[in-house]
């Protein structure tokens, strides 16, 4: 049997950020998978485009990706496909990474949506949710193992947040979580301790660094939220990430959140703050039968218009540089329509505020140039200063890739890995830059393979090649 390949054969360019600011911008993606599994196909000038790549072109240096523990809520919807788990968030990892951007991954610690109502432990460890040492052990083991799987294929995140806008204690049993209100700092500290220990022995175990983050909606909230964490001991952090939509905590506008920015970063040196979540609508249409979650906008950006978008996503984005953070991304710009259903209701509750119109068409003057935008205080926000790259050619016998690299110093030691679409490594070789390099390839079945190189630990490009075994 054959194996043919369809590779691009551009050279893959890499860009490190110089400016005098190190900032990133970038996207919460996690619906992507689903979306382009219910059919959506997205486009730029009427051009259907790979998303990641989409979002990769427009300046956006990090994806953001929800996990939830057993999402198995998911197997009474549509088709029955769980998205959000291990294995969808291990495929949308690989793709962020070939698309040369970094990786946030949000530890929900639930099996479904967690926000400042809602903390509820998952079903696995509802058992063990009053015995608090048994439940820090659960919570540890869980973290540790989740991430040494991912490094296991090449794919280990840039960064974690354990929990998701934590403004009430996490892993609550479902009583306590229906029951309102509760914040015992003694219990939170430690399980939040114990989440961030696992991170940290994964970096010692594999030699790569990772930035944990903790996750608080509204800047309103963030000064006594902070104060609680510090107080109760919980100070192993590299960065404080907000939620901050106009919609839902006003009246704090643009200038405020500032303050509160710079505030933090006074009160926390030596920490980064970031905006983890942020939206705005460029419509008060809708294109379905799901009920839109954003409906407000503010007196100064509007109506509701794609410019308006732009226009408030800058102006916040010039804010926050000028107080300090060191990042915004925005939260669910390609969870547009289709016809598969949610929770709630048949469509997507946000397709007013992504950054596509309804025909899934990149809105040109949309907030995707926000990411492009020439801001104060930061210089050549994406000038790329070192290339590099390689080409991927099959041989005559259809069963090896040759790789030609550019940029890379002679005798350079890399390691090649092959990954499936899921983000498995099926193959994988030790090669020497300035050689005659090819790896051998198993039978394989038809689809979308990665060709990731490493240099050490360090993932430092990929490609994604289509094998069709004939």
């Amino acid at each position: 049997m054959k194996i043919h390949f369809i590779v691009a054969a551009a050279i893959f360019t890499f860009s490190i950020n110089t400016a005098a600011q190190p900032f990133l911008f970038g996207a919460d993606l996690s619906y992507v998978n689903e979306m382009e599994d219910c059919g959506v196909v997205y486009k730029e000038n009427n051009v259907a485009k790979d998303p990641y790549q989409l979002f990769a072109d427009h300046n956006s240096g990090i994806v953001r990706l929800r996990l939830w523990h057993t999402p198995d809520w998911y197997d009474n919807l549509n088709a029955g496909h769980r998205y959000s788990d291990l294995a969808d968030v291990r495929k949308s990892i690989l793709r962020a990474k070939a698309a040369g951007m970094q990786v946030l991954l949000d530890f929900h610690l639930s099996d479904n949506w967690a926000d400042p109502n809602k903390q509820r432990v998952p079903a696995a460890w509802e058992g063990v949710v009053d015995n608090l040492p048994l439940l820090k052990d659960s919570l540890y083991n869980y973290v540790q193992q989740t991430l040494l799987s991912l490094h296991a294929d090449g794919l280990l995140p840039d960064m974690v947040q354990i929990g998701n806008e934590t403004n009430k204690g996490i892993l609550l049993s479902p009583q306590q979580d229906a029951g309102g209100w509760v914040l015992d700092w003694n219990r939170n500290s430690q399980l939040f301790k114990r989440g961030i220990e696992a991170v940290r022995n994964v970096e010692t175990q594999t030699g790569q660094p990772i930035k944990v983050a903790l996750h608080i909606a509204g800047p309103a909230d963030a000064g006594w939220l902070m104060q609680g964490f510090w107080s109760n001991g919980v100070t192993d952090f590299d960065v404080i990430g907000l939620s901050y939509y106009w919609a839902w905590h006003k009246p704090t506008d643009i200038a405020d959140a500032g303050n509160i920015v710079a505030q933090l970063k006074q009160t926390y040196p030596g920490k980064e703050v970031m905006v983890f979540e942020t939206g705005y609508i460029w419509t008060t249409q809708s294109n379905d039968n799901a009920s839109n979650i954003i409906s407000e906008t503010h007196p100064d950006y509007s109506p509701a218009s794609p410019e308006n978008q732009r226009k408030w996503l800058v102006d916040m984005t010039q804010e926050v540089i000028n107080r300090g953070a060191t990042g915004v991304m925005y939260w669910e710009p390609a969870w547009v329509s289709s016809t598969c259903w949610t929770q709630w209701g048949q469509g997507s509750h946000q397709e007013h505020a992504t950054f596509f119109d309804f025909d899934n068409n990149l809105l040109p003057t949309g907030g995707m140039g926000w990411m492009e935008h020439q801001y104060t205080g930061l210089d050549a926000t994406n000038e790329p200063v070192k290339l590099l790259g390689f080409e991927v050619t099959p041989d005559s016998s259809h069963r090896s890739l040759r790789l030609d690299f550019e940029g890379f110093a002679q005798n350079k030691s890399l390691k090649i890995n092959l990954l499936s679409s899921e983000g498995r490594v099926v193959a994988s070789q030790n090669v020497t830059v300035g050689q005659t390099t090819s790896i051998a390839l198993p039978t394989l079945t038809a689809g979308v393979y990665y060709v990731a190189v490493f240099d050490q630990i360090e993932m430092v490009g990929a490609k994604k090649v289509w094998l069709n075994q004939q």
